[in-house]
C-alpha cells in the first residue's frame, strides 16, 4: 500500500514548532488594507498557534 500524501496547501501554510505545535499566519492581511487601521494591520503581522481543537486535523494534513 502506498504512503499517504500530505496536503500540499496545508504543508505550505503551517509550520511545526519544536514543541510539536503548529504555527500559522493570521487571516485578513492580503488585500483591502486601506480600510483597516494601522493597529489592526500591525497585530496581523505576527504569527500565532493553531487552536487546540484544530491541532489533530492539521497534523494529519501535514504529515
Amino acid at each position: 500500500m502506498p504512503k499517504m500524501k500530505s496536503n500540499r496547501g496545508a504543508a505550505k501554510t503551517f509550520r511545526k514548532t519544536a514543541s510539536g505545535k503548529f504555527k500559522r499566519n493570521k487571516a485578513y492581511r492580503s488585500h483591502i488594507l486601506t480600510s483597516k487601521s494601522t493597529k489592526t494591520k500591525r497585530k496581523l503581522r505576527h504569527a500565532t498557534l493553531v487552536s487546540k481543537s484544530d491541532q489533530k486535523r492539521v497534523k494529519t494534513m501535514v504529515q
